[in-house]
């Protein structure tokens, strides 16, 4: 007989924990994605691993546990290909630039990303908060844009007083809102901003911006 602490497939063969547990998690991703923390089931989630409710309790406690497991790893995709950024051997306009069109391209990639984020704000960031592994994780892109900035700043390239944070808050909010807004922005002014003819557009566009901001001459403010 199967007991909790020994899963295993219908078949008899025991399945690989780890394996099993990202099974669910790409499930559980789609799901809440599309479904919203509330209106997404677990049973539907089961069924779509081919596995159970209780194996899904037994792998992660619940639902809530679920979900912040998928919010959990859905920021370390970015905040992993934000450690892996080489930016040192490039001089600093060319290298927020690279910063910048990474998150756009990120974002750009992970559309389910972007929906859960605008989920966890609907319920106030609490699984966020809840979460010991978020709270730890920060962003590996902070320390880079520190580091470009000052590199800027002492070359005398970059005018602006730049916060770290402002800045990425800067670059994420155009392409968060690129993904996030588009079937509004589409239906309000009939542009497609994913529309691929348009992507090179955009996303020199983002560096344009950001490298404008830091480079203006604020000698009359």
């Amino acid at each position: 007989m199967t007991s909790v602490e020994d899963p295993a497939r219908p078949n008899g063969r025991i399945r690989d924990a780890a394996r099993t547990q990202a099974e669910i998690l790409d499930v559980a991703t789609q799901e809440f994605a599309r479904a919203g923390y509330d209106g997404a089931r677990v049973d539907e989630i089961a069924a779509r691993t081919r596995t159970t409710k209780r194996m899904i309790y037994y792998y992660f406690g619940g639902k809530e546990q679920l979900f912040t497991a998928v919010l959990e790893r859905a920021y370390a995709v970015i905040r992993e290909a934000e450690q892996r950024l080489d930016v040192d051997h490039l001089d600093p306009v060319a290298a927020i630039r690279r910063l910048a069109e990474l998150t756009f391209d990120h974002h750009e990639q992970h559309p389910d990303f972007i929906r859960l984020v605008s989920i966890e704000n609907i319920h106030g960031a609490e699984h966020i908060a809840a979460s010991a592994k978020l709270g730890k994780i920060g962003s590996p892109a902070l320390d880079v844009i520190r580091r470009i900035l000052e590199s800027g700043q002492k070359s005398g390239l970059f005018t602006a007083d730049v916060d770290a944070v402002d800045l990425h808050a800067m670059i994420s909010s155009f392409c968060f809102f690129r993904v996030a807004n588009r079937h509004t922005f589409g239906a309000l002014f009939g542009r497609d901003l994913v529309d691929p003819a348009q992507r090179e557009h955009y996303r020199a566009m983002l560096g344009d911006m950001v490298i404008a901001y830091l480079t203006a001459d604020r000698a009359a403010d």
